[in-house]
């Protein structure tokens, strides 16, 4: 119990010292310790959104082309399906955008009368069956 204890101030470079200590070492340690686990929360409207967003990616994916392929094409004159002008391309791209948007509204608005009443007023089907609570029964 006669122990002294004494304390001592630390100077500015020791203090620095350990602080770059510090985040070398919580910079090592980092990628080891702090692994985030590939499970994520699977929701249905996770699993909706990672279906857009395949589908886009789907979209947007360039298309590798061989030699043949590629004078196959400069040699195919122009379809009246595939837009040609940058316009065409534009309206075509904002149409299609149009009608996703379109389908998730539908899709939201099915979904959205399903679980409050338990049926679906439009074309789609679904599986699950809808309850209320309080004074909406």
């Amino acid at each position: 119990m006669s122990a002294i204890i004494k304390s001592e101030t630390i100077s500015r470079r020791k203090a620095l010292s350990l602080m770059g200590l510090a985040a070398a070492f919580g910079l090592a340690a980092a990628p080891t310790v702090l692994t985030v686990s590939d499970a994520e929360a699977q929701t249905a409207g996770m699993e909706r959104r990672q279906e857009r967003r395949a589908g886009r990616h789907e979209r947007r994916a360039p298309t590798v082309l061989t030699v043949s392929d590629a004078e196959a094409q400069t040699a195919a004159a122009p379809t009246a399906a595939a837009p040609t002008t940058g316009t065409e391309r534009r309206q075509e791209r904002r149409t299609a955008r149009t009608e996703r948007r379109q389908e998730r509204r539908t899709a939201r608005t099915e979904r959205r009368q399903v679980r409050r009443t338990g049926t679906t007023t439009g074309t789609g089907t679904t599986t699950g069956t809808g309850t209320t609570t309080g004074a909406a029964k």
